[in-house]
């Protein structure tokens, strides 16, 4: 534990000296009073908000798989994520709803939220990301299908470019029955609006 401590605090230190630098080529003073903690305070931030390079997104599904001869479908919806968009490092953020049908075994519901954490939490694009939540649930427990949503507003739509403060964009992705078979993609849709 000390050495993953000690490489973090490492890391910290070496985005500070780039934050400082950045700094100065905006035009800004990093030693003036208001901005003498910035480059750690932004480097922490960093480190924060990119945990999910720093993590394996089946392990973390693998830590709750259950017996389960129940539910013919399962649905967790409406999970917060924050993320950085890769194209231009600024915020996108909003839900993400699973559903899955159970094969014999279930997921402990937290780690849902977790696993969606773990890919938003990295330079990321949307579409991506729901594709890679789908992915990694339907290749980490046994599974009929996985159906994944995601609904976001980005932040380079909003305060920079097309300047577009309404616009969202919405993502589903599946693998398995939910592919094969619409009257399941129309029950998982219909489910979310209950």
């Amino acid at each position: 534990m000390a050495r993953k401590e000690e490489h973090q605090e490492q890391l910290v230190a070496q985005l500070a000296a780039h934050y400082r630098e950045i700094l100065r080529l905006i035009g800004e003073n990093p030693e003036r009073e208001g901005l003498l903690k910035t480059p750690e305070r932004a480097a922490k931030a960093l480190v924060d908000i990119t945990v999910g390079y720093r993590q394996n997104p089946i392990d973390i599904v693998k830590q709750a798989i259950f017996e389960h001869e129940g539910s013919k479908m399962i649905i967790v919806k409406d999970i917060e994520f924050y993320s950085m968009c890769e194209h231009h490092i600024l915020p996108f953020f909003g839900s993400v709803s699973i559903g899955y049908l159970p094969k014999g075994k279930m997921i402990g519901l937290s780690k849902l939220a977790r696993l969606v954490d773990n890919h938003a939490r990295r330079l990321q694009v949307q579409e991506r990301l729901t594709s890679d939540v789908c992915r990694t649930l339907s290749e980490s427990f046994p599974n009929e299908g996985v159906i994944v949503m995601c609904k976001a507003g980005h932040l380079c739509m909003k305060m920079r470019g097309v300047e577009k403060q309404e616009s969202t964009t919405t993502t589903i992705e599946y693998s398995g029955r939910f592919a094969e078979e619409a009257s399941l993609r129309d029950e998982f849709l219909r489910l979310l609006q209950a």
